[in-house]
């Protein structure tokens, strides 16, 4: 692991306290990089970030964050320009599923995850491109955006429909975003996840079986891996942080509006 790559670089993440998002904080800072790690949950993330500083690379600082609310994202975002001085790049992962058959879809769930995994992200994306064109363009790259995709973009699924929908909203604000935000040498890419062993991931397995679509614990992994997967095993955040480290780093300059999968080749099916 390169201690440099991400030298210089002010990062905002949100849903930062645990699985992939703590995952990236920790590898992006162990790059070089300061991070503010933004949660809902402030004493998880400011374990995180406790850690990272004791790592003594890249700098963090945690902040309560409510992703749904615009004005917790344009706090979060001045509290990163605050700590480091500029944000260079906003990673945009919080997130959440709850299971339900199409028939058995009511509002409260539409909205629950709606509001987490696609307007969230919206809102993330202006309040933080709306402070890198306040700054001015950067001299020699880009800022940068990053949203945290999902196979289910893909891969339409019978039993979370609600989650399928807001990830081809996920898709739609990186293709859209790439596109509004060209004038301002701002670029928007993403990576779509398959299986990630997560805490996510993890109540997905439970709610699963409690709705009926499973039998056990563990039968989504075992069918998933089995059925749909080209590299038997499901995935753990470490193979998702290389994939975002790239798209952080200069290496990714000249790509925008790409959403790139992490699926152990579910989507080749």
């Amino acid at each position: 692991m390169d201690p440099n790559r991400l030298k210089g670089k002010n990062i905002l993440i949100t849903g930062a306290g645990r699985g992939m998002g703590a995952a990236n904080a920790e590898t992006f800072a162990a790059q070089g990089a300061n991070v503010c790690l933004g949660d809902l949950d402030l004493a998880e993330a400011q374990k995180v970030a406790d850690s990272i500083n004791a790592a003594g690379n890249g700098q963090a600082i945690a902040v309560k964050m409510d992703v749904t609310k615009r004005e917790d994202n344009a706090a979060a975002v001045a509290a990163t320009v605050d700590a480091f001085g500029s944000i260079n790049v906003g990673l945009f992962n919080a997130g959440l599923n709850k299971p339900r058959f199409f028939m058995d879809i009511d509002e409260d769930n539409w909205d629950m995850i709606m509001n987490v995994n696609t307007k969230a992200m919206w809102l993330g994306m202006q309040e933080t491109a709306r402070q890198m064109i306040a700054q001015g363009p950067m001299e020699d790259h880009p800022y940068k955006l990053i949203n945290v995709g999902s196979i289910a973009s893909r891969k339409p699924l019978v039993d979370v429909t609600v989650y399928c929908t807001s990830k081809y909203g996920c898709l739609a604000l990186t293709h859209c975003g790439a596109i509004g935000l060209a004038e301002h040498n701002i670029t928007v890419n993403g990576y779509a996840p398959g299986v990630v062993v997560t805490p996510l991931w993890e109540q997905l397995d439970k709610d699963l079986v409690d709705i009926g679509f499973k039998e056990r614990e563990g039968q989504a992994y075992d069918d998933i891996v089995r059925d749909a997967l080209q590299i038997k095993r499901v995935s753990y955040p470490k193979d998702i942080t290389g994939t975002a480290s790239f798209l952080a780093s200069d290496d990714s300059d000249y790509m925008t509006g790409q959403m790139v999968h992490i699926d152990g080749g579910w989507c080749i099916q």
